[in-house]
């Protein structure tokens, strides 16, 4: 794309792109694409001029090449254009305000006064007839106080103030739900869905496709712990439905042939063949939107003491209003009290300040799905920590393979990815990963494969029943006997390695190695988690008391647990809970989603189950463990945030009610500056909580 620099400094450079505007599509294409660039920090776009200021790390040249390279066509096969986007909500509220703005102008140049006078009174019918609802049905209500003071102000036929404070809260109505939406949109664009690949029905079998190639009527077929990817009939198979990333609701659903099945919801047990209703899951969207506005548990603690607060205020503003008109005999100084409500900005700036700290995380790499845990993560004092995929890295690696009872290394190896391949898995992927490695092709060898939760994989192959997973699993539980000789190899082979137990047709057929190499940044993340005040960093494995042992002395744990089953997680989070700690639960697998479920928030990681993703409330998209002291910082920040809000939002108010009292201000002023502070205030809860400073604070639009 030709470009021209107009401005350059070290981290920052603007461009003018072409000669014409944007549309608002490929602005939303440009800013996609932009922020999909690791380089690239922070972006704002200027759509009527056709320019773009980027704020980048590493070299100048990268964004360069990353410019140049831009085509809108292109990007478009890349990136779908969004059916509401921050860009489009910006352009409909400006219009909207300008609108607003014109027409009040226009009415005081052009409309004679008694005419003025008297559309203002019309519409101050509406006011206090919102007002008597409002005290009928909910009490006193800040609609109460409102409409008291449009009444007075009508009542003393001062038709200006009336008109003034009406304007002023159309504009300020405007603004809230303007600041609300555009926040809503932004979270729900970081919760949309990143599917890679899907298995797709075909007349040779299950296929593994991109997830851009699906269309329209196609059958996919999604797996125990899988995401449904997209909207559609259900047309073969039965399964245990968790739907809590759009109902809010964990208790699983079952589906089978003849339901439906929505994007963005997980197979816990069993399998679906699914009929694609439309490309890409249109509606998912606009369902995460819903699940944002309407779901309660995204309230914080903090955000309902807040609106507790401000109701409780309002029985306190009116009293205040009708004793200074007793004392005083003095109209004027009586609405300056009800021009001044707190809870406007209450109302306001707590929802602002925990979706602005929200849409931080996800700039971040991390999803929170709402307010209350951002809150538990912030007061936590107990962190639990799965091990493999979470302290360990998410690619472990086959480094060993024993064979028993004739089976070649090869054919082991074949068997294993072929049964491993269906489940999302760390483990499962590095068995997959290595027969990709080798150069070994495998085809559906097997009948349906059964998951069993923290154990492992049952099928049959050739008419033999086939195993793999644990020694506990292969060995205790399904009865597979060992020579004496085969004993003694076990015990032979390296301790500090995970194994994986293959069995077929009764016997051992082979055992898997992984190595499950420490993430080279847990140290120094447990570390700097104990700075942040967590008293507690617990480790908690299925692998063998060895292994847990090397791992948890390493990297300085408080304690770790091995060899534990998903319930004896889940039973300790429980535990903790009733002794009274806050508890994070972090894991990445479907075995972790007992726990992750228990926990006051459960955190699930980058590469780990998608039933993990959702039966978690926190998901980190970032393939690090920094991004936990991200997420312990912007929580505090929150919560200081909130805090401070609380003292302004009282003080500032206080204030201009003595002033008001004494005389200085007139009521008018008085709405104007409480709508102006209450518009400040909701904008700095709209700022960023961390300051850039380095890699770790990543700050995209």
């Amino acid at each position: 794309m030709k470009y021209r620099i107009k401005h350059s400094i070290d981290g920052r450079i603007r461009f003018q792109l072409g000669n014409r505007g944007f549309t608002p599509e490929e602005e939303d294409i440009l800013e996609q694409y932009l922020l999909a660039q690791k380089e690239i920090v922070q972006i704002k776009i200027y759509g009527r001029t056709a320019g773009v200021a980027i704020w980048y790390e590493g070299e100048k040249k990268n964004i360069l090449s990353i410019i140049k390279a831009y085509e809108f066509e292109k990007a478009k096969e890349q990136f779908q254009i969004r059916g509401s986007n921050t860009i489009s909500i910006n352009e409909e509220y400006k219009e909207k305000m300008i609108s607003k703005v014109a027409k009040k102008v226009a009415m005081r140049l052009f409309v004679p006064q008694p005419v003025r006078f008297a559309i203002i009174g019309f519409k101050a019918v509406g006011y206090i007839w919102k007002g008597f609802k409002t005290l009928a049905n909910e009490g006193l209500k800040v609609e109460v106080l409102d409409a008291t003071a449009i009444g007075a102000s009508i009542w003393q036929r001062d038709f200006a103030t009336a008109g003034s404070v009406m304007f002023l809260l159309e504009i300020g109505e405007l603004l809230e739900e303007w600041t609300h939406k555009k926040s809503v949109n932004a979270l729900a664009d970081s919760m949309s869905l990143n599917i890679e690949k899907v298995w797709l029905k075909t007349e040779e079998g299950e296929v593994q496709i991109p997830f851009s190639n699906v269309q329209k009527d196609d059958v996919i077929i999604v797996h125990t712990g899988n995401i449904i990817p997209v909207d559609g009939n259900v047309v073969d198979g039965e399964a245990m439905v968790n739907q809590a990333s759009l109902t809010g609701e964990s208790i699983p659903v079952e589906k089978k042939e003849g339901a439906y099945v929505y994007a963005g919801t997980v197979i816990e047990e069993g399998e679906l063949f699914v009929q694609v209703k439309s490309d890409g899951g249109a509606t998912r969207y606009e369902k995460i939107v819903d699940m944002i506005e309407e779901s309660e548990k995204l309230k914080s603690g903090v955000e309902s003491r807040a609106e507790g607060l401000a109701d409780r205020l309002v029985p306190y503003s009116l009293a205040g209003t009708i004793v200074t008109a007793l004392l005083t005999r003095n109209i004027t100084k009586a609405l300056s009290i009800l021009m001044v409500d707190f809870s406007c900005a209450l109302k306001l700036s707590m929802p602002l300040a925990v979706l602005s700290a929200m849409k931080e995380c996800s700039q971040n790499h991390i999803t929170v799905k709402g307010g209350k845990f951002l809150e538990a993560v912030a007061e936590a004092d107990t962190l639990v920590f799965d091990k493999t995929g979470t302290l360990t890295k998410a690619e472990p690696v086959v480094k060993e393979i024993h064979t028993f009872n004739g089976y070649e290394r090869e054919e082991a190896l074949k068997i294993a990815a072929c049964l491993e391949e269906h489940f999302p898995h760390s483990i499962a992927r590095a068995v997959v990963r290595q027969a990709l490695t080798e150069g070994i092709e495998h085809k559906e060898m097997h009948t349906k494969v059964e998951y069993v939760v923290a154990h492992g994989i049952v099928s049959t192959i050739n008419g033999e029943r086939a195993l793999i997973g644990s020694y506990h699993f292969v060995m205790e539980d399904e009865k597979i006997p060992l020579s004496e000789e085969e004993k003694k190899e076990i015990e032979s082979m390296e301790r500090q390695y995970s194994r994986l137990y293959l069995a077929i047709g009764g016997k051992l057929a082979a055992i898997l190695c992984i190595e499950d190499p420490l993430r080279e940044e847990a140290g120094d993340v447990i570390a700097k988690l104990r700075e942040q005040g967590f008293k507690r960093l617990i480790m908690m494995t299925g692998d063998n008391e060895y292994t847990a042992a090397a791992v948890a002395k390493k990297i300085h744990l408080d304690g770790y647990f091995a060899e534990v089953l998903p319930e004896d997680k889940a039973n300790f989070v429980e535990q903790a809970k009733k002794e009274g700690h806050k508890v994070l639960m972090i894991g990445d697998g479907i075995n972790d989603s007992p726990a992750l479920s228990a926990a006051d928030a459960g955190i699930a990681m980058k590469e780990g189950a998608q039933l993990a993703k959702e039966v978690a409330d926190i998901a980190i998209a970032s393939d690090s463990l920094e991004q936990l002291i991200v997420l312990r910082e912007i929580s505090e920040l929150l919560m200081d945030r909130i805090q401070r809000n609380y003292r302004v939002v009282i003080g500032f108010n206080f204030g201009l009610i003595l002033l008001g009292l004494g005389g200085i201000i007139a009521p008018a002023t008085s709405a104007l500056l409480h709508n102006m502070s209450t518009l400040a205030i909701g904008l700095d809860s709209m700022t960023k909580l961390r300051k850039p400073s380095g890699k770790n604070s990543i700050t995209k639009k």
